[in-house]
């Protein structure tokens, strides 16, 4: 039988007797969008006489061709210079609708050209969706033509923490180097368009009310102590520092999203709705007003109040609002989508409440995590999660039933950029575990973890023709 190493493996795949001989396999191979076929299922039939792609959609003749092309890496030489692909039948499609990563630029901006090889790595994987993290406390990194300080002030901060932070330091030192950067919009036309070519939806975070210091210190206005001026947050963890909750900040929310709508057609954005301490609100005077005039207990809830106001903006527009799992008890929208972050069990109570869910918890897909000894690895946030855990994730928690089941749309693994000071590093974190999370989005047989290994190690030879970095397994 052909080394065949395909990553993530298809749900079926039988090798037959035989090979088809050619001098151009790739280019010689017959495509079909066929009606006989579900829209993201896909069939690949190599026989002597030939060989023939069919798919259900555009989309899924993508994935044909993704799979083709690492098959053709068992093809073996023959004579006259042509070669000999072994004879497969691979019947495939994917288990879940959403096959996520999230990256975050917010913390270390990442060059757009490296944003287009993370694309490539999306597409190599068959995987869907790029959620795009694109401001928080200590970066803004979208162009918004209304309000231009969010980058001329938001874009920078003068320095940045040094070493691990630890819970309740109050002390830093600071590297004394500025850092910061951002993607024009014609920057980002051109990430969503490459991406769409590929058949994978750029999913915009602006994240609020809370993670929103740049803003705050670029328009001192927004936040609920307008007399003071904050800089760009130089360190990590969550900032008290919150939108103000006036109607002159919700326009201003709402102005903002209109042009983040204008440059992502996706059928989702993201307002982030996570770690949003409350201390503020309790204090505001005018906070306090609010809270009383809407009949709301505690400040917390204006959370909820917040993000209804400011989403209407993506209702207008046909658009679904996604949010992080803490806005399940935020009163959210009944239609948002909710993404489970800090445990599986957010996941099942987020269905529970009858939301949407994607799963990305942070004990089995948070790629900021410890990938082998913290004395011999780059510095990392905490944690550890291997590249045999990730193997073995189970997307949908045992305990849903059947109809519970059916509201998880997807699974999504993230990399989160605090230590992560470069594309090197970005590259070092997200792979080869971002091979593991992709058999797994796409449901591909569970197989011993060795096999995967088999399977993975020549494929690091297609990571390194992308050009981005990867942990080496050995």
């Amino acid at each position: 039988m052909p080394d065949i190493a395909i990553v993530p493996a298809p749900r079926e795949l039988t090798v037959d007797e035989g090979q088809w001989v050619s001098g151009d396999p790739a280019g010689e191979a017959i495509r079909d969008v066929v009606e006989n076929l579900g829209e993201t299922e896909y069939r690949i039939d190599v026989t002597a006489d030939g060989a023939r792609l069919s798919a259900g959609s555009e989309d899924a003749l993508r994935h044909a061709e993704s799979t083709y092309a690492q098959l053709l890496d068992a093809a073996e030489p023959a004579e006259d210079g042509k070669v000999a692909v072994p004879a497969v039948r691979i019947a495939d499609a994917p288990r879940f609708a959403w096959r996520g990563m999230m990256l975050d630029v917010a913390r270390h901006f990442m060059p757009k050209e490296f944003v287009l090889k993370v694309i490539d790595v999306l597409a190599l994987h068959r995987l869907n969706t790029l959620h795009f993290h694109l401001t928080d406390d200590q970066g803004w990194r979208v162009e918004i033509e209304a309000y231009p300080r969010l980058t001329e002030i938001g874009a920078w901060r003068d320095e940045t923490m040094v070493g691990k932070m630890s819970r309740g330091q109050k002390d830093f030192e600071y590297d004394g180097q500025r850092h910061g950067g951002f993607y024009t919009k014609d920057d980002l036309r051109e990430i969503v368009a490459y991406a769409a070519e590929r058949g994978i939806t750029v999913v915009p975070e602006i994240d609020l009310p809370g993670h929103m210091q740049a803003a705050i210190a670029a328009y001192p206005e927004l936040g609920n102590n307008p007399d003071t001026q904050l800089t760009v947050r130089q360190y990590w963890g969550i900032s008290e520092d919150v939108l103000n909750v006036n109607d002159a900040t919700v326009e201003f929310v709402k102005t903002v999203l209109r042009e983040v709508l204008e440059i992502f057609p996706s059928p989702y954005i993201h307002l982030g709705g996570d770690e949003c301490p409350s201390v503020q609100w309790g204090v505001s005077e005018e906070a306090q007003k609010r809270q009383a005039e809407l009949g709301l207990t505690e400040p917390g809830q204006l959370q909820g109040w917040f993000t209804e106001q400011v989403a209407s903006v993506l209702a207008e527009e046909g658009r679904r609002l996604v949010g992080w799992d803490e806005m399940v008890e935020t009163d959210c929208p009944k239609d948002a989508v909710i993404m489970a972050w800090r445990s599986a069990q957010r996941g099942e109570v987020a269905v529970k409440a009858g939301h949407q869910t994607v799963m990305a918890p942070c004990e089995s897909v948070y790629f900021d995590y410890y990938q082998g000894d913290p004395e011999t690895e780059p510095l990392a946030i905490g944690n550890f999660i291997p590249l045999e855990k990730v193997y073995d994730f189970e997307v949908v928690p045992a305990s849903l039933t059947e109809e519970e089941a059916a509201l998880i749309v997807g699974t999504q693994c993230q990399i989160w950029t605090e230590y992560m000071p470069d594309e090197q590093q970005v590259g070092y974190m997200l792979l080869p575990r971002l091979s593991a999370f992709a058999e797994r989005a796409w449901g591909s047989p569970r197989t011993s973890y060795d096999e995967f290994l088999t399977r993975l190690r020549p494929h690091l030879t297609r990571i390194e023709a992308i050009g981005v970095n990867y942990r080496p397994l050995d």
